[in-house]
């Protein structure tokens, strides 16, 4: 089965339900086999295309993760960008912000990690998180000290703009950002959250905190949808990965990234009339031993 990656994409001119979109979907393999060689062709074609950009240096690609606890973003970065030279990619992981970056804006520490012109950046949590658990968590944005800082939903909204003006921003100079939901089912995150219990090499991964935040579903799920709706722009695309299901969803994943990648047009730079002189120039002096 062909993996159509606009299926999975966001329309910012229509209204998207979160509660409509697929966990699981039919697999686009047919045998684990089958998911390996495939994912692995897309890793082979992935590492060509980073070392394109690599070398060109004329465009910057963001991918941002967003999920909720035990979705599999860990594991389908590992697993998408294995084969990349780490040279030219960096990923970064967005934890409970320290003083430092409380007494800042909040898209400041993710400035910092940005992408330069010719590297993939990879993030795994992101700026959304300030609008997202900090909405579900009132307590934390509290906590940031925002002089006059709105009640209700107004702070919201002024949010998403900062962070959609901020994405067209990066866009216009060159960063190609795409974003990842990973959907999974509430039903699906408590069978992986047991089998961190029950299975002694995953006991490292089990977290108390994952079974309290566990109790506010609901709530993600409003912040989720309404963040989805505000934030994704042409510029910086949303796409709902079906989760429940984890190699298919990196299938989807990879096939994205491969689409963002390839819609650059990237290409090896071109060699001048002066240089090939130079470089003919040096392959005799190599071969008389010079």
């Amino acid at each position: 089965m062909a993996i159509d990656p606009d299926e999975y994409r966001i329309d910012p001119d229509k209204p998207f339900r979160l509660g409509h979109a697929a966990t699981l979907v039919p697999p686009h393999y047919d045998s684990k086999d089958d998911y390996r060689a495939m994912l692995d062709g897309c890793v082979e074609e992935l590492d060509e295309l980073q070392e394109k950009l690599y070398s060109s240096a004329s465009h910057a690609v963001l991918f941002i993760f967003q999920a909720m606890d035990a979705a599999g973003k860990d594991s389908t970065i590992r697993a998408v960008f294995s084969g990349v030279n780490p040279q030219g990619c960096n990923v970064s992981s967005f934890k409970r912000p320290t003083e430092l970056e409380l007494a800042h804006d909040f898209l400041w520490r993710s400035n910092l990690h940005l992408p330069r012109r010719g590297m993939m950046g990879v993030f795994n949590r992101s700026y959304y998180e300030e609008v997202l658990i900090a909405r579900v968590h009132p307590e934390i944005l509290a906590a940031q000290n925002i002089p006059g800082a709105p009640n209700g939903g107004k702070i919201w909204q002024q949010r998403y703009r900062s962070i959609t003006e901020f994405e067209a921003h990066l866009s216009r100079n060159g960063t190609r950002i795409v974003k990842f939901f990973l959907n999974v089912s509430k039903g699906e995150q408590g069978q992986r959250l047991l089998d961190r219990i029950d299975t002694s090499r995953k006991n490292w991964k089990f977290d108390p905190n994952d079974l309290y935040e566990r109790q506010f579903w609901p709530q993600y799920m409003e912040a989720y949808e309404a963040c989805l709706n505000a934030t994704s722009t042409k510029e910086a695309p949303w796409y709902v990965i079906p989760a429940d299901d984890k190699q298919n969803m990196r299938l989807m994943v990879s096939r994205i990234v491969l689409q963002t990648l390839k819609k650059l047009d990237l290409a090896f730079p071109t060699v001048g009339e002066d240089q090939l002189k130079a470089m003919r120039q040096a392959r005799d002096d190599l071969k008389e031993g010079n």
